[in-house]
């Protein structure tokens, strides 16, 4: 298992990810990434976890605007065939030290508060999140925002 920076040709591999999980359109992947890709600054961080030579998860954070430090996990997702063998979480700790590196202090993570979402839940409490906020009805009626967050800095 390799944790590196996105490349352009992880796409396709990401958008069969997206396929299988559903997480957003397929097709909106190319427009979304394409910043981080270009090399003209972004502060956007893409992550892909490979096996075998191929992408089969990623990540997606950006810095919160207006903030010091404070960074929104806005995307993970790993074919839904290999969730719960690590690669998600070797993708956040990548991130996570990334950050560190960078001298950051938070990092959050939002995501539904509905049934379908429980794993993704227990997916964050496990890799040491904190449920941090619950705003009701954020998503549509009866579809909770949750925000999960941690700290990370040196205790």
């Amino acid at each position: 298992m390799i944790i590196k920076p996105t490349e352009r040709g992880d796409i396709a591999d990401l958008q069969d990810v997206l396929k299988g999980t559903a997480l957003f359109p397929s097709e909106m992947l190319p427009d979304l990434v394409a910043g981080f890709l270009s090399g003209h600054g972004s502060d956007e961080l893409w992550l892909t976890c490979e096996i075998d030579g191929n992408a089969v998860g990623f990540c997606y954070a950006a810095p919160e605007e207006l903030t010091q430090g404070t960074w929104n996990m806005r995307a993970i997702a790993v074919l839904p065939v290999l969730q719960g063998t690590g690669c998600g979480a070797a993708i956040v700790a990548t991130l996570e030290a990334g950050l560190r590196e960078r001298g950051q202090r938070i990092l959050i993570a939002d995501t539904s508060g509905t049934d379908a979402f429980s794993r993704t839940r227990a997916f964050y409490r496990k890799t040491g999140y904190t449920e941090e906020a619950r705003i009701r009805d954020f998503w549509g009626k009866g579809d909770d925002k949750v925000v999960f967050w941690k700290s990370l800095e040196s205790t």
